[in-house]
């Protein structure tokens, strides 16, 4: 039955397929005011008009009213960055692009509902994703007044039953044979669905839509130079740069070398194991440039620490927890040690590869006087032995005594 408190619904609205079904699907269901809300996080970079398609589409499918919140700048500045600061990389390989976008989302779904006096909220993840646990968490946080609606889960349509619907409705149906179900914004593209939904079948070239195949990429490298400061990329090539500029650039470069194409096996939040593909040539770069520049200026502890402090954090993010009280106390211990994450580091884009070749800081912990090979070492190495012999002291005693081998 339906819930007859509800009388005003914040659609989050793509203007795809599911999501056009949904706001029709609420009006019959529900008898409800849709107030519609698209994100702009990036993910048209090649076509911006079309936010102005999806608004039209939304008042031809009889919403009220129609936000388009362009929230790119937040999204780098409060979701990507600390992103990139932390090293963000689930299980070692993805680098969240869609998961930060989430609770970014429903933080303005939220708001948009506070200010429309709206009952509920909507969304059009399904049961078995991580996105329903990230957008329903920091929803429940902001406003647990607000209800959440979740029709992908509640009215158990199909893609042919929706397009059933979708005609039976006036609902403009393109892309009826899509093969994949994908994600976009500006820090990465997810695909899914399909034949990859087989492990053991090579994902085919066309579930890649940003990237060259790294086989057809450039027979020559390129080195671009990235600058950081306190641990924010803010400069590519000696110019420094809009943030949102940036991240487009070293997009672009990554995209054309075939940069960013991930496959590998994630464990879901919900327990499943679920074999994904993304595309994130920014991303990748902009990590493994910071990662090489934070491990040239910090100690050997500080870089040991932070390597769990970062998991714990990407953990809490990718599992919907960006709320949790934890995630704010690791980001000090992040944003102490990113004081010194300043200087620049070049990185070589090759058939599909990004390599770190060269860095610079003035905070650097590495001195040449002392590491170099030359006859003009300063370093002592008559010290070592001493050195060897105390710090293997435990090692050897415990070793004697577990192999028999005790000193007369």
């Amino acid at each position: 039955m339906a819930d007859d408190s509800i009388k005003k619904i914040v659609l989050m609205y793509s203007g795809g397929l599911d999501t056009s079904c949904m706001l029709k699907w609420l009006q019959e269901r529900y008898g409800a005011e849709i107030v519609s809300f698209t994100a702009d996080l990036g993910q048209e970079m090649e076509d911006p008009t079309r936010f102005k398609d999806i608004e039209q589409k939304a008042y031809d499918l009889g919403v009220v009213k129609h936000f388009t919140e362009d929230l790119k700048e937040e999204f780098v500045r409060d979701y990507i960055f600390p992103t990139i600061k932390a090293n963000g990389l689930y299980q070692g390989v993805y680098p969240l692009s869609t998961a930060v976008g989430r609770p970014l989302i429903a933080k303005y779904a939220v708001k948009i509902a506070e200010q429309e006096n709206a009952d509920a909220i909507a969304h059009g993840c399904t049961g078995k994703g991580n996105d329903q646990v990230r957008m329903n968490v920091t929803a429940q946080a902001l406003n647990p007044k607000l209800k959440i609606l979740m029709p992908m889960v509640e009215w158990g349509m199909g893609r042919d039953d929706e397009v059933k619907y979708a005609r039976e409705h006036g609902i403009s149906v393109s892309n009826v044979n899509k093969t994949y179900s994908t994600d976009e914004n500006i820090f990465g593209r997810s695909c899914e669905c399909g034949i990859l939904e087989h492990p053991d079948e090579i994902a085919p070239e066309d579930a890649c839509a940003w990237t060259v195949p790294p086989i057809k990429a450039p027979d020559d490298p390129e080195i671009i130079k990235i600058e950081f400061d306190k641990g924010v990329p803010v400069a590519i090539d000696g110019s420094v740069i809009d943030p949102i500029e940036l991240i487009e650039r070293v997009h672009r470069a990554g995209a054309r070398h075939g940069v960013g194409r991930l496959d590998h096996m994630e464990d879901r939040t919900v327990g499943l194991k679920s074999r994904e593909t993304y595309e994130c040539p920014a991303a990748i770069i902009l990590i493994k440039a910071h990662q090489d520049l934070e491990k040239f200026v910090c100690t050997k502890h500080e870089n040991s620490f932070k390597s769990i402090v970062d998991q714990r954090w990407t953990e809490l993010v990718y599992e919907g927890l960006w709320v949790d009280p934890l995630r704010e106390a690791l980001e000090a211990f992040i944003n102490t040690v990113n004081q010194r994450v300043t200087g620049w580091v070049k990185v070589r884009l090759f058939k599909g590869t990004a390599s770190v070749v060269a860095r610079s800081s003035p905070y650097a912990l590495y001195d040449l006087n002392l590491a170099t090979y030359g006859k003009e070492s300063q370093f002592d190495e008559q010290s070592a032995e001493g050195f060897i012999k105390l710090h293997g002291l435990q090692s050897r005693m415990g070793y004697r005594l577990k192999h028999g081998k005790k000193d007369k």
